[in-house]
């Protein structure tokens, strides 16, 4: 029994690509996106159906550690049971720590953090830049004085003995838990920008306002959020669109540097899409008919 990683830039249709291959075999969707394992916002993240949608509260960050344990055991469980996991990502760090075993920096006790975060505050980010500097040069030179949360970041990491910036990366490495067939849908762009814009319509017309409004504290940085609570409509439908687009051509660009991936044309109906990756999963790695 294999795995199935499937990629792809938001709006491409994972999530409806997925379900149509769930319903050709015996399959298991377990989900690889770090917004969609929050609950409270499920038109804001795009929910869909599977395994780590909706696990969290959004009151409070997680870690990729805590997801990688959790969706290890979904897919393990998945195989154990005679189903063939389906791991849909469109964060690709989450993607590839459900699917290898990633070397994961240290918990770092929330009582650290609150030190870090006290002191960028009260002396400045150059100050603590120049502190992260004598402590670890490496982290120093890929962070910005200006940018917060990584500045804290990185010296958290030194006080716990590790680096924002480790020796050596196991990101980009073919090795996976289990045999994987990895694929990834390739969209137009023209196409893709037409769906980010009539899905973010659907999202305002399905109620998203209404669903921030009372979803209370989100601690998680959701694409949007602060767009719909600080902008009137128009204003925060374009801005959304914007940024959605941005993070897709980021995301393509991950998507073609993930070894081993092979590339299906995601512009043609649900039902060809699904039928080319399974027509790939099996002459890969064999998988069972449904």
């Amino acid at each position: 029994m294999s795995v199935v990683g499937l990629f792809g830039p938001t709006a491409s249709g994972k999530t409806a690509v997925a379900e149509a291959l769930a319903h050709r075999m015996p399959a298991e969707i377990v989900s690889a996106d770090s917004m969609q394992a929050y609950r409270g916002l499920p038109l804001l993240t795009n929910q869909g159906a599977g395994r780590l949608v909706g696990i969290w509260p959004s009151d409070r960050q997680r870690t990729l550690g805590e997801y990688q344990e959790l969706a290890h055991a979904a897919i393990d469980e998945a195989l154990a049971a005679g189903r063939t996991p389906i791991v849909v990502g469109g964060s690709g760090l989450y993607f590839r720590a459900a699917l290898a075993d990633l070397e994961l920096p240290p918990h770092v006790p929330e009582g650290d953090r609150a030190r870090w975060e006290r002191l960028y505050d009260r002396f400045g980010g150059q100050a603590a830049h120049t502190l992260l500097r004598e402590r670890d040069r490496s982290a120093a030179e890929q962070v910005h004085p200006n940018d917060r949360k990584r500045v804290i970041r990185a010296l958290e990491l030194w006080s716990a003995g590790a680096s924002l910036v480790p020796a050596t990366s196991r990101l980009w490495t073919m090795t996976t838990r289990h045999p994987t067939a990895v694929v990834g849908l390739d969209v137009p762009r023209e196409l893709l920008d037409q769906r980010i814009v009539e899905r973010t319509r659907a999202m305002f017309e399905r109620g998203v306002e209404r669903e921030v409004r009372d979803a209370g504290e989100i601690v998680p940085q959701v694409l949007g959020l602060q767009a719909i609570r600080t902008l009137p409509r128009d204003e925060a439908e374009a801005e959304i669109v914007r940024m959605t687009r941005r993070l897709a051509a980021y995301q393509r660009k991950w998507m073609r540097r993930i070894p081993g991936v092979v590339m299906v044309d995601a512009g043609q109906p649900v039902e060809k899409v699904a039928d080319a990756i399974l027509e790939v999963a099996r002459t890969r790695q064999q998988l069972p008919a449904g």
